[in-house]
């Protein structure tokens, strides 16, 4: 897969959300944001105002297979 470069994004529009599993106790989530038009970001929940990765759409989508699959177990 070839990489997307997205730098320098503007993710000030971003609507961010946190699975519905995390807690409140600061554990180690992260937060997604998919309203953004060709980009998927994702960002640490504990450090909102830091940097965040940035995916298409095919590339998240394939990341998102990969868990499902096991493949990082």
């Amino acid at each position: 897969m070839e990489a997307t470069d997205l730098t320098g994004l503007d993710l000030s529009q971003a609507t961010w959300k946190k699975s519905s599993l995390s807690g409140d106790s600061g554990g180690n989530c992260v937060e997604v944001a998919g309203n953004l038009p060709g980009t998927i970001a994702v960002r640490d929940s504990k450090n909102p105002t830091g940097p965040a990765l940035t995916f298409t759409p095919t590339e998240w989508r394939t990341f998102l297979s990969a868990v499902k699959s096991g493949h990082f177990d």
